[in-house]
């Protein structure tokens, strides 16, 4: 029995002693922290008395203005950082966690007029594994309309991406001749680079808009005349406070009477691109999938293939073929696979005798008037790019 007891009391010391040097090694390593930390107070001591000072002479000065609340800046620097889901609106619990988003840089070529030819058709080929979980699972992996990166629904969950209102559209879209853009493509922000997002910012501070927050017809009109006042130093003529008027009812199709956060925002930034970048360097920003589709609906639109439309042809694709689906429209009757939604008015369509829309008769001026592809492209890209959002709401209403 004293044998036993003995081992017992032998394995205690041990285990005694083990902890023992795991805290004393724990130790060690937390002490060049905590050096660090003694040095850093002892830096911050010298200019204690000087900081002590500028208060002083800060709270003489008269009280200072109020700041942003934590809230506000939060949502500024979501809006910075392209980040548009709020942290607090889904549990953290069993979620990937969303990726950072790195804007792009303007590149010394951007300017340079791309080839992109006509003649040339391009291959249209989607990833084989989920962006997410970079797993290959065959058909259940969701493409998207604009790039080649493919989803499964589970991760776009998991992402906080896929809400239950939204899963059985993007079910029922994803493999359709609609499509459906994945969260990179569905945010025209993210286009735009550091400098053109803090641009922006500044103009939505200057003009008291509240980030993350909905638009009435009236707070839409006065953001309107003050951002022109403050470019041209004069008030906003007539004309435009009607084509204004009309972008707005473009952003609301459901005429809820507002307009929410992240249409007025794609709004804006495709505005900023169309007045900053050149259309060289837009024409950059095309993907394959994107140029595939110009293709297919400039040459529908040249019915004697001379390379040539007129201009009424064009402002008919820009009102009619770049327009996005409404949710009814889920059919389409050209074999595209996977290149972004054709509205039922399009040139393809009205083989059929289906055109819901009417368009304005073309001008003489316009008739006469011819356009070849590289024409063609550049008078549209901006509306190719504003048709990438998911969102009902028409991002760039064209000029009538």
């Amino acid at each position: 029995m004293g044998v036993l007891m003995s081992r017992r009391q032998t394995v205690e010391r041990v285990q005694k002693v083990s902890l023992a040097v795991s805290a004393f090694k724990d130790g060690l390593r937390e002490q060049p922290s905590t050096r660090r930390r003694a040095e850093a107070g002892t830096a911050r001591q010298g200019t204690l008395e000087q900081e002590v000072q500028e208060g002083e002479e800060e709270a003489s000065a008269g009280p200072s203005q109020p700041e942003e609340s934590s809230a506000s800046k939060a949502a500024w620097e979501r809006l910075r950082d392209g980040r548009g889901v709020e942290p607090e609106e889904f549990d953290r619990a069993n979620r990937f966690t969303p990726p950072a988003f790195i804007r792009p840089k303007r590149e010394l070529h951007d300017d340079e007029p791309p080839d992109i030819s006509l003649e040339q058709r391009e291959q249209i080929l989607n990833d084989e594994m989920c962006e997410i979980c970079e797993v290959w699972t065959a058909e259940s992996l969701f493409p998207c309309r604009i790039c080649p990166r493919v989803y499964h629904d589970g991760c776009l969950r998991r992402m906080g991406y896929l809400q239950k209102d939204s899963a059985v559209e993007v079910t029922e879209t994803a493999h359709t001749e609609t499509g459906w853009s994945c969260y990179y493509c569905d945010n025209l922000n993210l286009l735009l680079t550091e400098e053109e997002m803090y641009s922006l910012m500044e103009t939505l501070k200057n003009c008291k808009i509240i980030p993350e927050s909905c638009l009435t017809l009236d707070d839409f009109l006065h953001y309107k005349h003050q951002v022109h006042k403050q470019q041209f130093e004069r008030t906003m003529p007539e004309a435009q406070e009607e084509q204004a008027a009309l972008q707005f009812n473009a952003l609301d199709p459901d005429k809820k009477g507002h307009i929410e956060w992240q249409d007025f925002l794609s709004h804006e930034s495709i505005q900023l691109l169309q007045k900053i970048r050149p259309q060289n360097a837009l024409l950059r920003l095309l993907t394959p999938k994107e140029r595939e589709r110009a293709r297919a609906a400039f040459l529908a639109l040249d019915q004697d293939n001379d390379g040539f439309i007129g201009e009424g042809e064009c402002r008919q694709a820009r009102h009619t073929w770049f327009r996005k689906h409404q949710k009814e429209m889920l059919s389409c009757n050209v074999s595209i696979s996977h290149v972004g939604p054709i509205s039922e008015g399009s040139p393809a369509s009205s083989r059929n005798g289906k055109s819901p829309e009417k368009i304005l008769p073309a001008t003489k001026q316009e008739e006469t008037r011819s356009i070849d592809w590289p024409g063609f492209l550049r008078e549209n890209v901006a509306y190719i790019l504003a048709a990438r959002p998911n969102s009902a709401a028409l991002h760039l209403q064209p000029l009538a």
